[in-house]
């Protein structure tokens, strides 16, 4: 089977709140703006990732059997790079090798790290107020583990650079929070910061294996976090 090459809808169907990246016949792959779910949850069907770039790939056509599949989530507060798959099959041989390929994602922490780089590991797991929290016994949790290096500090703040190893919910604002260096305007492991609007969390670029060729692609946002109050780096 050869890959054919794709031709885009017109403009009104492309999706609202993402850029798209790339895209063909067995992926999509967009830049993901911070505030948008990337499914549904118990509040909100339609302003999500995933309901939008289904009406993009059918053309607008409500009858099209033509959908996307979710391959993995970014968590809503947090902007970036994000893949979907266009077949089950692409979506399973990503789902299975997903551990192999490369997540980098930068943060803007509170704080100053006296390690200045590191690799966080610990098991995570789910209370019943939907938040993640560590725990010392590995049968309680599912093993989580963030990479990260210090690349820029403030008087009070600090930027990171973040490899993320395993891909538990909510992994790195709960590792960094846990640490004493919550994420900035982290409602949920940290607090709100007055004048920023979003989290400062990215998924800056990922490194996969294309499903059908197997070549190794890597797909970068179209631009990089910002140190609050500074110009970007």
């Amino acid at each position: 089977m050869q890959q054919n090459k794709f031709k885009r809808p017109s403009k009104r169907h492309r999706p609202r709140g993402m850029t798209i990246l790339y895209e063909d016949r067995d992926i999509i792959v967009v830049d993901k703006k911070g505030g948008l779910l990337t499914v549904s949850n118990d509040k909100v069907s339609e302003k999500t990732a995933y309901f939008i770039l289904t009406n993009y790939v059918r053309k607008g056509n409500l009858k099209s059997k033509t959908r996307i599949f979710i391959v993995h989530r970014l968590d809503k507060e947090t902007s970036g790079v994000i893949v979907f798959a266009k077949t089950p099959q692409a979506k399973n041989y990503l789902q299975d090798n997903w551990q192999s390929f490369k997540k980098q994602y930068f943060a803007v922490v509170s704080g100053i790290l006296t390690e200045k780089q590191d690799i966080i590991t610990s098991y995570l797991t789910e209370n019943s107020a939907h938040k993640m929290y560590s725990v010392s016994n590995p049968e309680n949790g599912k093993l989580a583990k963030t990479a990260y290096k210090v690349i820029k500090e403030s008087e009070n703040r600090s930027m990171l650079e973040i490899e993320l190893l395993t891909g538990r919910k909510n992994q790195i604002r709960v590792h960094l929070a846990e640490k004493g260096h919550p994420v900035i305007n982290d409602r949920k492991y940290g607090k709100k910061e007055p004048g920023i609007k979003h989290l400062t969390l990215q998924s800056y670029s990922l490194t996969i294996n294309h499903p059908y060729t197997k070549k190794e692609m890597t797909f970068t946002a179209i631009t990089r976090l910002k140190m609050p109050g500074t110009s970007q780096i």
